[in-house]
């Protein structure tokens, strides 16, 4: 084994942006931005370490629903941890909940930051002077609003793409903003959104499968 494969298979947590890992169940090596990381909570159950920063021994798995439903269902996941190790049944869907919880956070630190107006009236200004980042949605928005918003949208003067977002609840964003009744957003360009725009595509490539053009090197079982 070359002192690169040493690397790559001891888990370690990652120092640097470069770090790679491999994959329990594609064999593939990726970028950690492209993995979840699991370690073996204090009750015997394999946690997402979304992080990378929890203590332990862990394994990794590509950041998508079908890789990690893979490892569970090939018992790899548990049989890397070299241990007795419990897998809970909703394990793929807790992992998917802590994701979204995570963008959820990262907009509510956006907000504090002031880096989020709500309100059509508000995110049709922001729109006009072409501040904004990413343009969210409720589920429950109206098609008129939404398509009010979005005509607006596409006749902004940008130089940079806006991101839309239609998959978080009204009760969601009203949660993270601490306001009542959130329909429609507009997150402003500034570091926080910067956080929380890198949170949303881990979120969104978990669901789609989709990592883009990062299709890792694969290793022989």
């Amino acid at each position: 084994m070359t002192a690169t494969m040493r690397i790559i298979e001891l888990d370690g947590r990652p120092r640097g942006r470069d770090r790679e890992r491999l994959c329990v169940a594609t064999r593939a090596v990726r970028p950690v931005a492209d993995l979840i990381r699991f370690v073996v909570g204090p009750n015997g159950e394999a946690v997402p370490d979304l992080k990378g920063k929890l203590p332990g021994r862990g394994v990794w798995v590509t950041a998508t629903r079908e890789a990690l439903a893979e490892a569970i269902k090939r018992k790899v996941l548990a049989r890397g941890f070299k241990r007795d190790v419990d897998l809970p049944a909703d394990l793929l869907s807790r992992t998917e909940s802590l994701l979204e919880r995570s963008v959820l956070d990262a907009l509510s630190m956006a907000a504090k930051a002031s880096l989020v107006v709500a309100g059509f009236a508000k995110v049709e200004r922001a729109l006009a002077h072409g501040e904004v980042a990413a343009l969210l949605h409720a589920t429950e928005a109206a098609a008129d609003g939404v398509g009010k918003l979005d005509t607006i949208l596409r006749r902004a003067s940008t130089t940079k793409p806006i991101v839309v977002i239609r998959c978080l609840r009204s009760a969601q964003l009203d949660l993270a903003l601490g306001r009542p009744n959130v329909i429609h957003a507009a997150l402003v360009a500034g570091p926080s959104s910067g956080t929380f725009l890198t949170r949303f595509r881990r979120l969104e490539r978990f669901r789609s499968g989709d990592l883009g053009e990062k299709s890792g090197i694969a290793l022989p079982n």
